[in-house]
């Protein structure tokens, strides 16, 4: 058992049995395009999808993170973001929902306005300076992710000493910092595919427990039809389902408390799967 657990709200969420996070891209350009929903429509549909599979969380997004990325301006992010947002607060409270973005000011936004529970970060606090103060007031869940550069520079950041004691490293520092703001409730992402050559996130996932066991924090993976998997098996991102599910798998058998994920039922299912095993 983990003992894990998240204030959600007010509520405290155990992870003694991994959770999925469904994604929700509001965006035209998302690496995955069977991921995209940009009308409100296909917006509802997706919400209700990702409960009626089992989804704990939405994920949503306004800026795509893949690589080489276009930068998109703070007033377009919310633009895509606003409309799905006020959807999830009006129509489907009941599902904690989490914002994926590097902006302070978004995410802010996004938990006094419409109610959002957790702040997605991809950049670490690195990309907006007021983030960690940002969260720190809000009183809301962080999830911490590695990322050198962003998203337009990440594939020119992939020199390292040592990947895993770096990326360590990294988390620490960063932990200590939140840690003295007084945030308690941080999840940590180790960024695959961020920062990182297809090698590199083979050799992270070799050693995904540390993460789990030396931080101490709840451990949140997304690899989800990513490039380390179509890269590898000679396919695309609408091929990657199975690829993925493989690596749902083992990261769930070390360590991993949060799935972020394109296919709900499949990684619900993993999770049943690999929790009757272990107990």
């Amino acid at each position: 058992m983990s003992g894990k657990l998240l204030n959600i709200k007010g509520e405290l969420l155990s992870l003694d049995t991994p959770v999925v996070m469904g994604i929700l891209n509001v965006t035209p350009d998302s690496f995955y395009a069977g991921s995209r929903y940009e009308n409100e429509r296909a917006v509802a549909e997706r919400i209700e999808t990702i409960i009626a599979e089992g989804g704990a969380f939405v994920d949503i997004g306004g800026y795509s993170s893949r690589p080489d990325a276009a930068e998109v301006s703070a007033e377009e992010e919310w633009r895509r973001l606003e409309p799905a947002l006020k959807i999830l607060r009006d129509e489907y409270s009941r599902i904690p929902v989490s914002v994926d973005t590097f902006r302070a000011d978004i995410g802010q936004r996004a938990v006094e306005e419409y109610g959002v529970a957790v702040i997605n970060d991809i950049s670490g606090g690195s990309m907006d300076e007021r983030m960690f103060e940002t969260v720190a007031r809000l009183h809301v869940p962080y999830v911490l992710m590695h990322m050198r550069g962003t998203p337009r520079t990440m594939q020119q950041n992939t020199g390292y000493h040592h990947l895993i004691e770096d990326i360590m490293l990294y988390f620490a520092e960063k932990l200590r910092a939140l840690r003295l703001l007084g945030v308690n409730d941080v999840i940590v992402d180790p960024g695959f595919g961020f920062s990182k050559t297809l090698e590199q996130n083979y050799e992270l996932m070799r050693h995904l427990n540390e993460f789990s066991t030396i931080l101490e924090c709840p451990l949140l993976v997304g690899i989800s039809r990513k490039r380390m998997i179509y890269d590898l098996l000679g396919n695309s991102a609408e091929d990657g389902l199975n690829g993925t599910t493989v690596l749902h798998t083992f990261a769930l058998l070390n360590g991993a408390d949060i799935l972020r994920v394109h296919d709900v039922k499949a990684a619900v299912e993993a999770v049943k799967v690999i929790d009757k095993l272990k107990y």
